[in-house]
């Protein structure tokens, strides 16, 4: 559905992307994550049609984004993180227009207005200004906008910003149910929301492509050694101590909580049952034993090293 082939773009003589290439699939739900400067803004720029790059193609339904631009944008709804919305009109009234300016036939404006607002559970401001509206409700009222039309394609420039913790509940089910049926791109800060939408993930740092697989394959390739969470109530210094002191085990240190402690061991080496047995001879007690995976923001850290100022700031 998106096909992305040595894409190349140059602000003056400033490299914001470098030979990038990637594909998405239809259907397919995928987060696109990199550090501020790192060429996330751009890349979406340029799939959307606002930009052209300096060399390098970029094709949506194997439309090339350069030369047949218009239908490419027909093909995509695009939120941008800070979504532009005429702040003196209605709700009703700028979706009106943004229905006509998407070339919505007049005889389904209505029906097609009435359902986007549904979708984004905005039909109770349908006649309120949108600049006397909260940040969540001109959020999800730039989403209901990039819904008009019914395009294939989703690009979401982190789309959650602004939203109470229900209310992004609410839009990660909305992403979830909306990618059944498109092709979703998802730019997020928010690491543990990437993990929860995306099948895949695309991580970019200093205008290049660094990985790109599914956050299990990369936890598995990326992942060295045996993580332990253990929860046990008994001094530090001696669990630290009896702990540190066992065969197999390569770094005890205390984590954030009280009483617990993450240990790595050998991959392939698993201590538990070795593990609980100190800690029962010890007489301490035990709470919590259990192997740990690298999480999303252990792997963007792996993967991405200092972030450097740009012209691109997302």
């Amino acid at each position: 559905m998106i096909e992305v082939e040595n894409l190349t773009k140059f602000y003056g003589t400033l490299p914001a992307l470098r030979q990038v290439s990637f594909t998405v699939d239809q259907g397919e739900i995928v987060g696109f994550l990199g550090p501020n400067g790192a060429g996330k803004t751009t890349a979406l720029r340029i799939l959307t049609c606002f930009m052209p790059p300096t060399s390098g193609t970029a094709r949506v339904a194997g439309l090339d984004c350069q030369q047949r631009s218009l239908e490419v944008r027909a093909k995509i709804g695009y939120v941008p993180e800070n979504v532009p919305l005429y702040m003196d009109m209605t709700t009703h009234r700028f979706l009106t227009f943004a229905a006509a300016a998407k070339r919505v036939p007049r005889s389904r404006q209505r029906k097609e207005i009435g359902r986007v607002m549904e979708v984004c559970d905005i039909t109770s401001v349908a006649d309120r200004i949108i600049g006397h509206l909260s940040r969540g409700y001109r959020q999800r009222i730039g989403i209901s906008q990039a819904l008009l039309n019914d395009p294939p394609i989703l690009v979401l420039d982190e789309p959650t910003i602004g939203l109470d913790p229900t209310q992004i509940v609410e839009i990660r089910s909305l992403i979830k149910e909306l990618g059944t049926e498109r092709t979703i791109i998802l730019s997020s800060h928010i690491l543990p929301e990437v993990s929860q939408i995306c099948q895949r993930i695309l991580i970019i740092n200093k205008g290049q492509i660094v990985a790109t697989d599914t956050p299990a394959n990369l936890t598995a390739q990326l992942q060295r050694n045996l993580r332990v969470h253990l929860e046990v109530e008994g001094p530090e210094n001696e669990v630290l101590k009896n702990l540190s002191g066992m065969a197999g085990i390569l770094d005890v240190k205390p984590t954030d909580g009280p009483n617990t402690y993450l240990i790595e061991t050998r991959r392939g080496e698993d201590l538990r049952p070795e593990l609980a047995r100190t800690v029962v001879e010890h007489g301490w007690r035990l709470r919590e034993l259990k192997l740990q995976d690298l999480s999303l923001e252990d792997i963007f850290m792996q993967l991405v090293t200092d972030e450097e100022p740009g012209e691109d700031e997302e």
